[in-house]
């Protein structure tokens, strides 16, 4: 006996229009099995039969800028995101500070800035604040998390170390090669032609891109802070491909590859600054400074560093 869905299925396929001719009923037949079946396998989340599969070690690619017809609030969750890491009391508040200055000077594009970080007292009110995830970690152990799915942020994520200095316009850090991901070419690329491996101190990435370095760093964090140096040899042992070098000329090593490795004073590490003050060799295309190690910003007596870092 047929069900209900069998009968009216039946009166379905024998429905007569008018002046239709035998080849256009079996053509409108055709189609609606075709859309019937189309409908299906939505329903069920299949691939459609013929379809080719994509294989896709990234989410879906995001926009780098919304349509101009979408209101601003229509743009979020998936927007342009400017973030730093600021724990511990290594790097003030001022750093924090200082930097979201130097990118509302070099940046045109659409974007929010957040600051991660478990003490947000003295940071711009204007600087979104966000809180670190509850593990126990220290410093730059932190940056795995903004490979985390879950981020509070949705988006394009171009992350700073606090201790940079931009001093040129930096869109092409968002409007570069969109969706991929981009990092440093670590300086020890200095000495050594073709270093390959990472420095964490300019990186960009979609939300849930990589997603590995976080899931897999938080399953044996206290292991991984042990073996390894710092954050930016964790993310190269779990990034081997889908990666890209920002242009060795964008991002500068300030002591290494703009000042040519001068000598220091003799303060301690961590104060120390240029035994001679001077200037830079800035190449045309060089828009970011980075400052790895000794000196740091506020102790750089460089003219062109208490310029440009503010």
């Amino acid at each position: 006996m047929q069900s209900t869905e069998q009968t009216a299925q039946s009166m379905k396929d024998k429905i007569y229009i008018p002046g239709e001719t035998k080849a256009e009923r079996k053509a409108r037949k055709r189609e609606e099995k075709a859309s019937s079946t189309k409908h299906q396998n939505a329903n069920e989340g299949c691939r459609p039969l013929g379809e080719s599969i994509t294989h896709v070690s990234a989410p879906t690619p995001l926009p780098i800028n919304p349509p101009q017809n979408i209101s601003t609030s229509n743009r979020t969750p998936f927007k342009n995101y400017v973030v730093c890491l600021k724990y511990g009391n290594k790097y003030s508040s001022d750093y924090v500070n200082r930097l979201y200055n130097m990118v509302k000077r070099n940046l045109t594009v659409d974007y929010e800035f957040v600051c991660f970080t478990e003490n947000p007292d003295g940071v711009d009110p204007d600087i979104r604040i966000e809180s670190l995830p509850n593990v126990p970690l220290e410093g730059w152990w932190y940056k795995p998390m903004f490979f985390n799915p879950n981020l509070a942020v949705k988006g394009t994520i171009l992350f700073f170390d606090l201790d940079v200095v931009i001093f040129k316009n930096i869109d092409h850090l968002f409007t570069h090669d969109p969706n991929n991901f981009y990092i440093i070419r670590d300086f020890n690329r200095f000495v050594m032609k073709g270093y390959q491996k990472f420095n964490s101190s300019v990186f960009r990435l979609t939300t849930g891109q990589h997603s590995e370095v976080w899931t897999n760093f938080i399953k044996n964090s206290d292991s991984i802070t042990k073996r390894y140096q710092g954050d930016q040899d964790w993310i190269r042992v779990c990034i081997t491909q889908n990666f890209n070098f920002w242009p060795d000329e964008w991002i500068q090593s300030y002591k290494w590859e703009m000042r040519s490795k001068p000598r220091f004073d003799s303060k301690p590490r961590g104060q120390r600054d240029f035994a001679i003050n001077g200037d830079p060799t800035i190449k045309d295309d060089t828009s970011i400074a980075v400052f790895h190690g000794d000196p740091n910003p506020h102790n750089c007596k460089d003219q062109w560093v208490i310029d440009n870092w503010k």
